[in-house]
C-alpha cells in the first residue's frame, strides 16, 4: 500500500531504547556504478543503497547496455547487493543526432553530473534529461570542463535536456569550478583514468571539498579488475538519529511527556567516523554546539538537520555558505525559512545565511516541496513536537525509502513512533510506511 499524501508524525510519549541500521551511502553507491562500469569483470557492490536515485543510475547503464544483476540484501531493506559486468572502459554507443540513445535520471544530481561525463567516453548521440526540477539544475561549469577536452554537448541553456556527442577516450586537459557543486568535478575525476585527462579543481575550498576527495580517495583504491566493494552506510541518513538522540534530551513547554534518558544508537561499522563523508563529523557538532556552521567548511547534508535543531539550543544558530543549498532538489534555504517560521520558529534570512533563534514550536502542515531532505527533518521534530504533518512523505524514496518504518518499527530496531493518516488519524501499519 502507498504512504498517504499527507502524514502526522506522533511525538514520541516514553523513553526509548533503539540501535537503528541506516541504508549505504548515496554518494558512494553512485560514484562505484560508473567506476565499476569502467572497470574490467565483475564488481560486487555490497550495501549498496536501493533508491530512486541509485535506481536511476543503475536503470541508465542497462538502457546502454551494461548487465547489472540485483539482488536484496537480509541486512536492510534498503539496500541490495549489486553486481555489475564492467567494459573494461569501454562506453557503448549512442545513436545519431536524429536517433540519439535516451536516458532518463529523475532528479538525481549525481546520475546526471556522472553520466555527462561517462557519456563523453562513449561514440555516438546520448540525450540526458530528467524531470523538470533537474532541467533547473546548474550543468553548465560541468558542460564548459567537457568542451575544453574537445567534447561537444548541445544544450540551449547549459542545462538538462542536452545532447551528448560521445568522442571516446580523448587525452586533454580542463579546469572546472565547484562553486555551485563538488558534483562537477567528481564527475570529470570518475572518468579521469579512463578517458586520460587531467582535471584542475577551483573554486571555494576547492583543495579540501570533502565529496571531490571522496571521489579521489575511491578511484585510488576501487578494483580496476572486479572484486567486492562493501558500501559504506550514509552519514547524512544516521544524522537524522543523531539528531534525534540528541532532541529527545532537550526539555520542551509544549509536550508534555518526557523522553529523558532515552537513547538513539546507530549502527555502523567501527572504522566509521574516518569515513570520507563530511557529515560523519555531525555527533561532534551536536555536542560542541558551535554558534556558527558552515555548509562548504563544517557539514554537508546534515546542515539541515541542525538547522531544524536549532530553535531547540539556547543560543539559535547561525548558518553560513547555504547557497549549494538552493541549486538542489529545491530552493532549500527558503524552504527552511518558511516551514520552520510555519512552527514557530523566529528564523532570519540574509544573503546565504540563516539565523535561527531559540524558539517555542508547535505543529504545522509542513510542505516538503517534493524534498526528501526536508521530509525527515521534520518527521524528525514531529517525534518531540506535536501535530507535526508531512506533504507528500513518499518523496524520501530518493535516499532512505524505508525511513518512515524505521521511526514506527518496535524498539530495538526501530524507535515505535506512531504514524498516522494526515486525514483520518488512522494508524498506518509497517507495510503502508515504505516509501515507492
Amino acid at each position: 500500500m502507498a504512504l498517504p499524501d499527507l502524514i502526522e508524525i506522533m511525538p514520541l510519549d516514553r523513553p526509548v531504547q533503539a540501535r537503528i541500521t541506516v541504508p549505504g551511502s548515496k554518494s558512494i553507491t553512485n560514484r562505484a556504478l560508473i567506476l565499476a562500469a569502467l572497470g574490467e569483470g565483475e564488481t560486487t557492490l555490497r550495501g549498496a543503497l536501493w533508491s530512486e536515485d541509485t535506481q536511476a543510475m543503475v536503470e541508465c547503464l542497462q538502457e546502454l547496455g551494461f548487465m547489472i544483476n540485483v539482488r536484496p540484501s537480509p541486512e536492510e531493506t534498503s539496500n541490495r547487493t549489486i553486481t555489475v559486468y564492467g567494459r573494461g572502459g569501454t562506453v557503448p554507443p549512442g545513436g545519431t543526432e536524429q536517433q540519439p540513445v535516451e536516458l532518463f535520471v529523475g532528479n538525481a544530481g549525481t546520475a546526471a553530473r556522472f553520466l555527462a561525463a561517462f557519456l563523453c567516453l562513449g561514440r555516438g548521440v546520448y540525450r540526458l534529461s530528467g524531470v523538470a526540477r533537474m532541467h533547473e539544475r546548474p550543468q553548465a561549469e560541468l558542460f564548459r570542463a567537457l568542451e575544453q577536452l574537445g567534447y561537444h554537448i548541445e544544450s540551449p541553456n547549459s542545462k538538462l535536456p542536452a545532447l551528448i556527442h560521445g568522442g571516446g577516450p580523448r587525452p586533454g586537459k580542463c579546469c572546472v569550478s565547484i562553486k555551485e557543486s563538488s558534483q562537477f568535478a567528481s564527475a570529470l575525476i570518475l572518468c579521469a583514468r579512463t578517458g586520460s585527462w587531467q582535471v584542475e579543481i577551483t573554486g571555494q575550498n576547492a583543495a579540501e571539498s570533502p565529496y571531490a576527495a571522496m571521489t579521489l580517495e575511491l578511484t585510488k583504491i576501487f578494483p580496476t579488475t572486479g572484486g567486492a566493494v562493501e558500501i559504506d552506510p550514509d552519514a547524512s541518513s544516521a544524522g537524522y538519529f543523531w539528531g534525534l538522540d540528541w532532541l529527545l534530551s532537550q526539555p520542551s513547554e509544549v509536550n508534555s511527556h518526557t523522553t529523558a534518558g532515552s537513547k538513539v544508537e546507530v549502527v555502523l561499522p567501527r572504522q566509521f567516523m574516518e569515513s570520507w563523508q563530511i557529515d560523519a563529523r555531525f555527533p561532534l557538532f551536536l555536542r560542541s554546539a558551535p554558534v556558527e556552521i558552515s555548509r562548504n567548511d563544517d557539514l554537508g547534508d546534515s546542515v539541515m538537520m541542525a538547522v531544524v535543531l536549532a530553535p531547540f539550543r539556547a543560543t539559535g544558530g547561525v548558518f553560513t555558505d547555504l547557497g549549494r543549498l538552493r541549486l538542489q532538489e529545491c530552493e532549500r534555504v527558503a524552504a527552511l525559512r518558511t516551514e520552520l517560521t510555519r512552527c514557530g520558529a523566529e528564523v532570519l534570512e540574509q544573503g546565504d545565511c540563516l539565523h535561527v533563534s531559540k524558539s517555542t514550536l508547535h505543529g504545522a502542515e509542513i510542505e516538503t516541496y517534493y524534498d526528501h531532505r526536508l521530509a525527515m527533518c521534520f518527521a524528525i521534530l514531529g517525534l518531540k513536537i506535536a501535530g507535526i504533518k508531512i506533504k507528500n512523505p513518499c518523496c524520501v524514496k530518493k535516499t532512505f525509502p524505508d525511513f518512515f518504518q524505521k521511526l514506527a518499527a518496535p524498539t530495538p530496531n526501530g524507535l515505535g513512533a506512531r504514524i498516522c493518516d494526515g486525514r483520518t488519524g488512522r494508524a498506518l501499519g509497517l507495510d503502508e510506511l515504505f516509501a515507492v
